[in-house]
């Protein structure tokens, strides 16, 4: 990153380059403020280039949210700048927080210091209140030394640093932008704690033991970030983290431990990390140009960092959260790419376990309890049998049993049964057995737990392939349960290759962890959640999963810890969702809470938003489940794609609701001959189900459309891609420019009600949320609102920067209702036309001139056949 800079008035500027216009500006950080209520709100922000108007609001507005501790909603279009303008926002809050935090800090050591560390009140002399009184001051003056001193201890070390690191000047200009934000990041600290996964024993079963090593450091198992080659040539991740865990273990002749790991190293690591931004390549580079770990150096460099990135799982699920060290009480939560929160959420806390695993689980900790039977403690002992016999009698209750492998168990009929938590515990027959306790012999830690107590001190080493030192308990022997082969048809169903382990052969790992994580799910409270048992005709395919009905139970910690939270994203509607399921639920107060939506920066010639209830020949447009598949309207729609094509250039993408609905209309408009009428003019790309393939797919569909605009004859005049509502290419594919110049959905993308889960969520929100202004209940517009997030994510994919325009066609009469079209984005409601007959809309596609004579020949001569002859 480039030097930091100031000018001759000593205020700090950047220089940057503005990548749109391509031109240099200046913006003055250090920015003049006004007051709004109680809040001092800055009138200009650090910015790589003129912000717009709505930009500008957007960050003062994030501004008085995190000053005042509030919950923000905001929304802004995709292709507004809405990720810079949280960061220049926040970024810009931080600093002015910190600067006013030092400000207090120096007044109250300044009037510490001339009043000797207390005043002493007038009046009568009660020594004991002036004692309590002086010894409070002292405190207080004591914390406010020792916060001065590590603040400046950290920048000092941070200076140092970066005045013997290798930084030159002269680098691109962009890369000072980088460097203008480095200087906001000094000063205040994210503070961490260390989270550890508790031993399986209840509290007051807990030995001196480990009060004594309660403050030790306890490894997290994600280790992604290895650079140990004698490590990473383990290939499986089980493994790497099992080889990880054993380096860290007491240091011996026989075990050097890891020499990424030293303190010293993991230090420099960690502020070298701390002048820049930092992704995990990045990490991963300096980790090696280091030789330190750079897994554990980012760890360590948490305590001083100021902006830390996670993923949604990490973030939402507060075991990992803490495992990972991240600490939210005091700090500012914002969560990017927000509109689908709440099913995160519920995804990241609902878990499914197969029979499979299941048999599988129960196999190995059989073997397990069998050969170590007499080294393991009677207590740990009644453990492993509490865990076997919940594992025997969750196969049960999927008509199989232990001892048979699972694909050789035909259980019977095939059946869906959802049942409360509560109802499953007790048919299952575990509901006499505390959760809470037994599960955490299988957490990821019970192996060094064993050790701590010395459960299996006496187990022997274990030799492998790979001269190692022992691991011990149930990791270790899950490992090598597989070296012997034999012929129970159970082991060798979970057979592990260890000697052949360096290989790049697949390895089956323990599903233990999986099994621990459900169990984890069935303490959740009995009107939270649901629990799905599938029984198939195979036991192998037969599962059980938990499902989380209300996210608010999991999301509330976030919102009692953090300082403010802020979820931002392009399409947050229908934000209802967000607040009565969400944050209110959660027991957020009205008034906490702060919504902002701003319109788009694009002219408001450049978006033309269209509902059309007919087709070119006047048949309604109706595509319900019920009339989705007459063939008649699947031909009122190719016609209308045809006329569009005459009249769009570019690209038109059209969206589906389902992949099987897209196979059925192109089979139906190739029998008819739409397809070629449509292919005479655009060129077919469809969306493939396979990940793999999208990105060649959309580079075809960008070439043909780039040789379309250069050809001067006759032909194709652009491509039509083909695309799946919740699909590929719905999220995060930008369709810009000539890529997207109409978007057509087809339809309206209501999930399946015959699915179990939907019906139990709906049936849940009818019961808990009252209905809404309408009179209709919280599981219908539920119900309705997952279909509009889908519809609004799909929509938002053209218009992505200031000269972009584009059309989007809503195909279907039920989009003329209100209750559906205020669900839309307000930048498209807002100049959304509700269209009844098919003519004026075209009209307004083709952007009649200003005579409307002119508008019809030019209409009639590029029209099809069949909308002449109707006209």
């Amino acid at each position: 990153m480039a030097d930091n800079f100031e000018d001759d008035d000593d205020e700090l500027f950047s220089v940057i380059v503005d990548e749109e216009c391509g031109k240099e500006t200046t913006t003055q950080k250090v920015a003049e403020k006004e007051n709004f209520g109680d809040c001092s709100v800055p009138t200009t922000f650090p910015f790589p280039f003129e912000p717009y108007q709505i930009q500008t609001d957007f960050m003062r507005q994030l501004y008085i949210c995190l000053q005042e501790g509030k919950v923000g909603i905001f929304e802004s279009p995709t292709g507004t700048g809405k990720s810079l303008s949280l960061i220049c926002g926040a970024l810009t809050w931080l600093k002015d927080f910190q600067d006013n935090q030092r400000k207090e800090l120096d007044a109250f050591l300044s009037e510490s210091t001339k009043t000797n560390g207390y005043s002493q009140g007038g009046g009568g002399f009660d020594w004991v209140t002036e004692f309590s009184k002086r010894k409070e001051q002292e405190d207080r003056l004591s914390r406010a030394k020792q916060e001065q001193e590590l603040i400046e201890q950290r920048e000092k070390r941070l200076k140092n640093v970066q005045s013997s690191s290798k930084v030159t000047r002269g680098k691109r200009k962009f890369a000072q932008l980088e460097d203008d934000f480095s200087d906001l990041l000094k000063g205040s600290s994210i503070e961490t704690q260390k989270a550890f996964n508790e031993d399986y024993e209840s509290d007051e079963e807990k030995s001196a033991e480990w009060k004594e090593n309660e403050n030790d450091e306890d490894a997290h198992v994600t280790k992604n970030l290895c650079i140990n080659e004698a490590v990473r040539k383990l290939k499986s991740v089980s493994f790497i983290n099992d080889r990880c865990l054993e380096l860290q273990q007491k240091k011996s002749k026989k075990n050097p431990g890891c020499p990424y790991r030293k303190q010293e190293i993991l230090e420099d690591f960690r502020d070298r990390a701390l002048l820049g931004l930092c992704d995990i390549e990045q990490l991963t580079t300096l980790g090696r140009e280091t030789k330190t770990c750079p897994y554990y150096g980012s760890r360590l460099a948490i305590p001083s960092a100021e902006v830390v990135v996670l993923p949604y799982n990490t973030l939402l699920h507060k075991s990992t959260r803490e495992a990972s060290g991240v600490k939210l009480a005091g700090n500012v939560v914002i969560v990017d790419e927000a509109h689908n929160l709440l099913e995160t959420v519920n995804s990241v806390h609902s878990v499914e376990v197969t029979g499979a695993q299941i048999l599988r689980a129960h196999s190995q900790l059989s073997q397990y309890e069998v050969k170590y039977r007499s080294r393991l403690k009677a207590k740990n002992l009644m453990y492993v049998k509490q865990i076997l016999f919940v594992l025997s009698n969750l196969v049960k209750c999927m008509g199989g049993k232990t001892g048979v492998p699972a694909d050789k168990q035909n259980t019977g009929k095939s059946d869906v049964n959802l049942m409360t938590i509560n109802n499953f515990l007790f048919e299952a027959k575990i509901d006499n057995l505390n959760l809470f306790k037994i599960r955490g012999i299988l957490s990821p830690q019970s192996d060094q737990q064993e050790e701590k107590y010395q459960v299996a001190e006496v187990i022997p080493a274990m030799p492998v392939a790979v001269k190692e030192t022992a691991t011990f308990g149930v990791s270790m022997f899950l490992k090598n349960i597989g070296k012997a082969k034999t012929s129970d048809p159970i082991k060798e169903d979970i057979t592990v290759d260890v000697v052949n382990r360096n290989k790049s052969t697949p390895v089956l790992n323990s599903p233990l962890m999986h099994i621990e994580s459900f169990l984890q799910a069935l303490t959740t409270a009995n009107d939270d959640g649901r629990v799905v048992l599938s029984k198939q005709m195979l036991l192998s395919q037969s599962g059980i999963k938990f499902l989380l009905l209300n996210p608010a139970v999991h999301f509330a910690d976030v919102l009692q810890e953090a300082r403010a939270v802020v979820v931002a994203g392009g399409t947050m509607q229908p934000i209802s969702e967000f607040k009565d399921q969400l944050f209110f639920a959660a027991g957020l107060q009205p008034d906490k809470l702060l919504e902002f939506s701003c319109g788009h920066v694009i002219p408001p010639d450049h978006l033309l938003s269209l509902t059309l209830a007919t087709g070119p020949t006047g048949r309604q447009l109706d595509f319900t489940f019920q009339t989705r598949d007459d063939p008649h309207l699947l031909e009122e729609l190719g016609r209308l794609v045809v006329n569009l094509c005459s009249v769009v250039p570019g690209g038109i993408v059209l969206f589906f609701p389902s992949y099987d609905y897209e196979q059925l209309v192109s089979v139906s408009w190739e029998k008819s001959g739409i397809l070629g009428r449509i292919e005479a003019k655009k060129k077919i790309f469809r969306e493939p189900k396979s990940a793999i393939q999208v990105e060649h797919v959309l580079t075809q569909y960008g070439d043909c459309i780039k040789k379309c605009q250069c050809r001067t004859t006759g032909g194709p005049t652009g491509a039509i891609l083909m695309c799946v509502v919740g699909g590929k290419m719905s999220e995060g594919i930008n369709f810009s420019d000539d890529l997207g110049r109409c978007v057509l959905m087809v339809g309206m993308p209501y999930p399946n009600l015959r699915s179990p889960e939907l019906k139990e969520k709906i049936d849940y929100l009818n019961s808990n949320f009252p209905k809404d202004e309408a009179g209709r209940p919280a599981g219908q517009v539920h119900y309705e609102n997952l279909c509009m997030k889908a519809i609004n994510q799909s929509i938002g994919r053209a218009i992505r920067h200031r000269e972009d325009y584009a059309v989007i066609i809503l195909a279907d009469q039920r989009y003329s209702r209100t209750s559906v079209s205020s669900k839309l984005p307000g930048w498209i409601a807002k100049h959304l036309y509700k269209m009844d007959a098919f003519p004026p809309a075209l009209a307004r596609v083709s952007k009649k001139e200003e005579n409307d004579f002119q508008w019809w020949m030019l209409l009639l001569m590029f029209a099809t056949d069949d909308f002449r002859d109707h006209l």
